[in-house]
C-alpha cells in the first residue's frame, strides 16, 4: 500500500498555507511556543508545525498516520532550505507581489462571504487590512521558496511512456480506487423582500440616526445595542481601516464621501440599510464604523422566490432560455459560480469534480436522483452569511465508483507521475544541499527516520 501515497503528497499550496495561519489567529487554544529548528538563518517554530498538522488533519478524511508530525517537519525544514538558498542565490520578491498575493486571497475569502468584511472580522478577529498586515513576512517567505521550487523543478515533464511506467509500477492491489464524482450547476435566486419590512428598517434606522446625531446616544453605544451586522456590532460597528474596492459599491461611494466623523444619510445595499461614520482617511484608505439594519423576510417572499424559480425551470425545460443564459440574468451575482456560467467549483482541488461525500447534504440529495443534464426543483440553503436563498441545480455529469485506469483516469495518472517526478527532483536536490547548511532540530524529533537526512544534532 505504500505507493499509493504517491496521489497524496504531503505538499501544502500556499492557499492552505495562509488560511492555515489566517485560522489560527481564531484558534481556542495557544500551543506555548518555542524554537523546534534551525537551518541557516531560519528558524522552525513549534506553532508552525502545530498548525500544519493541524490544517492536515482537517483536510484528511482518515486519521493521520503516526509519523504525520515528522513528515510535516520535514516539510517545513525543505521551506525553509528552499527559502534559505533563494536568499543565497539572490532571488528577490518586491513587495507589490507580496501585496498582490495577499490581496488575491483575502478578496477570494471576501467573495466566499458575499463580500462581506463584517463577517470576515467576525471569523478572523481582524480586519482583511489589519490580516494584510500580519500575512505580509510569511507570504514573502512562501513566494520565496516558491520561486526558488520552480528554479530547481524547470523543465521537467513526464512522457506518456513515464506516465505507463508509473501505473504499471503500483502493485495490483495498491491502484487508487476513485470514488463517484460529479460535476454540477446552480443558479441562486435571492428572494426579494417585502416592501412593508423594508420600510419598517429603514424607519427603524431613522430613529437610531437621530438620536445619535442629535446627542441622545453615541454610535458605538447603539451598534452593539441594534446593528444587524454582529461582526462589527460587537466592535461598535468598527470596520476598521479598509482598501478602496473593499465595500459593495453603494456603501463606498458613500463613505469615501465623508467628511471625517460625519455620518451618512440612509445608505441601501444589497444587505440592508446602513448608516456610516467616517472615522478616518489615509489615501485610498478609510476607517469607517457603520449599523447595519436588514429587512425581515417573511414566509410569502421565500414562497414567491420558490415560484420564481419554478417558473425559470419550466422556462429552461421548454427550451425558452439556456441553464447559462438563465444564470445570467436571474442567478445572484455574489456567487463564485455567476462568472462561470453557474458551474461549481471544488475549492479544495480547483476543478469542477467533487466526490459525493464532500457534497453539502441537500445538494446531495437534490442530485442523486438526477441523470446528466436533469435539473432538480428549487433547493433551500444557507448562504456563507447565513441568509437564506433558494437555488437549482443541474447536473453535468456523473461518474460510477472505479479502480483508477489509464483509459478512464490518464490526466490523474499523468499529474500524479509528473508531481513524483518533481518530488524526487526536489529530494535528490536537498540531499545535495543538507552537508552545507548548519540544521539543528530539537532532540524531541530525534526518533522521526523522515528527518535523518537532516544530520541530526540534539542538544549538548
Amino acid at each position: 500500500m505504500k505507493k499509493i501515497i504517491v496521489f497524496a503528497f504531503w505538499v501544502f499550496t500556499f492557499q492552505a498555507i495562509f488560511l492555515t495561519n489566517v485560522q489560527a489567529q481564531v484558534a481556542n487554544h495557544t500551543v506555548v511556543d518555542k524554537v523546534i529548528g534551525v537551518l541557516g538563518d531560519e528558524i522552525v517554530l513549534l506553532s508552525e508545525l502545530e498548525k500544519q498538522v493541524a490544517y492536515a488533519a482537517q483536510q484528511q478524511k482518515t486519521a493521520l498516520p503516526p509519523n504525520a508530525k515528522c513528515l510535516m517537519l520535514d516539510n517545513i525544514l525543505t521551506e525553509k532550505l528552499l527559502i534559505h538558498q533563494a536568499k543565497v542565490d539572490s532571488i528577490e520578491v518586491s513587495e507589490d507581489e507580496v501585496n498582490t498575493q495577499i490581496d488575491a486571497r483575502i478578496d477570494r475569502i471576501l467573495g466566499m462571504m458575499g463580500n462581506n468584511v463584517s463577517q470576515f472580522i467576525d471569523y478572523y478577529g481582524q480586519t482583511p487590512a489589519e490580516m494584510k498586515d500580519f500575512m505580509a513576512d510569511d507570504m514573502k517567505s512562501q513566494l520565496l521558496a516558491e520561486r526558488m521550487r520552480q528554479k530547481i523543478i524547470e523543465g521537467a515533464t513526464i512522457r506518456p511512456s513515464e506516465v505507463i511506467a508509473f501505473y504499471n509500477k503500483i502493485p495490483k492491489d495498491s491502484v487508487p480506487f476513485f470514488n463517484s464524482e460529479v460535476e454540477y450547476s446552480e443558479l441562486v435566486y435571492k428572494p426579494v423582500v417585502n416592501q412593508a419590512a423594508k420600510d419598517e428598517a429603514y424607519v427603524k434606522l431613522s430613529k437610531i440616526r437621530k438620536d445619535i446625531v442629535e446627542n441622545k446616544a453615541s454610535f458605538e453605544e447603539m451598534a452593539k445595542l441594534h446593528s444587524d451586522d454582529l461582526g462589527s456590532g460587537k466592535q461598535g460597528g468598527d470596520l476598521g481601516w479598509q482598501k478602496r474596492g473593499t465595500f459593495v459599491t453603494e456603501f463606498e461611494a458613500a463613505a469615501y464621501n465623508l467628511s471625517e466623523n460625519e455620518i451618512s444619510p440612509i445608505i441601501e445595499t444589497e444587505f440592508g440599510y446602513h448608516i456610516i461614520q467616517l472615522l478616518g482617511r489615509r489615501g485610498n484608505l478609510i476607517h469607517v464604523r457603520h449599523i447595519l439594519i436588514k429587512p425581515v423576510f417573511s414566509e410569502s417572499d421565500y414562497q414567491n422566490a420558490i415560484a420564481k424559480l419554478d417558473s425559470i425551470r419550466a422556462d429552461i425545460l421548454a427550451k425558452k432560455i439556456s441553464f447559462e443564459e438563465a444564470v445570467r440574468k436571474y442567478s445572484d451575482k455574489n456567487q463564485q459560480s455567476y462568472s462561470n456560467g453557474g458551474r461549481v467549483m471544488n475549492q479544495y482541488t480547483g476543478n469542477t469534480l467533487f466526490e459525493i461525500a464532500d457534497l453539502d447534504f441537500n445538494v446531495y440529495f437534490a442530485l442523486d436522483s438526477l441523470q446528466p443534464g436533469d435539473i432538480s426543483e428549487p433547493v433551500e440553503f444557507l448562504t456563507e452569511a447565513g441568509e437564506k436563498f433558494y437555488r437549482l441545480l443541474k447536473l453535468n455529469s456523473r461518474t460510477a465508483p472505479h479502480k483508477a485506469t489509464l483509459k478512464t483516469d490518464y490526466s490523474k495518472i499523468q499529474q500524479a507521475a509528473l508531481n513524483t517526478k518533481k518530488n524526487e527532483i526536489i529530494t535528490k536536490w536537498v540531499m545535495d544541499k543538507v552537508g552545507s547548511v548548519y540544521v539543528k532540530i530539537d532532540p524531541t524529533y530525534s526518533d522521526c527516520p523522515e528527518l535523518k537526512k537532516w544530520h541530526f544534532q540534539g542538544e549538548n
